[in-house]
């Protein structure tokens, strides 16, 4: 089994949700989360500081607005749960994203205490 942690754009959000389902992988879990990559653009004032403090104003990266989405798939199917995932969210652009796969040793159905591949479908 594998686990994939895809950081994605925020307006991609309802075009991963139908890919994923149309690619028979229906169950995943989505969240806000804020952060940067290694770009350079979109930089903001250090706030907090007064009128006397102004040659100690830092600008710093702006963290952006992201949805994380993460899902268990079992191993045959990771390589369509990422390309279904790079298809559907690669614009060519710095803050497409990122992917992380990430081997999971077992998953529980805490309704039934089922274990192993059986609980991802």
């Amino acid at each position: 089994m594998k686990l994939i942690l895809a950081m994605i754009r925020i307006d991609k959000m309802a075009a991963t949700k139908l890919a994923l389902s149309d690619a028979g992988l229906p169950s995943f879990t989505a969240m806000p989360v804020l952060g940067r990559g290694k770009g350079k653009g979109g930089f903001e004032k250090a706030a907090g500081l007064d009128e006397d403090q102004q040659e100690l104003i830092i600008e710093m990266p702006r963290l952006k607005s992201k949805r994380m989405i993460t899902l268990v798939v079992t191993d045959e199917k990771k390589e369509l749960a990422v390309d279904t995932l790079i298809k559907v969210n690669s614009t060519g652009k710095s803050g497409d994203g990122k992917i992380f796969v990430i081997p999971a040793s077992d998953s529980i159905r805490v309704r039934t205490g089922e274990s192993g591949e059986i609980t991802l479908d």
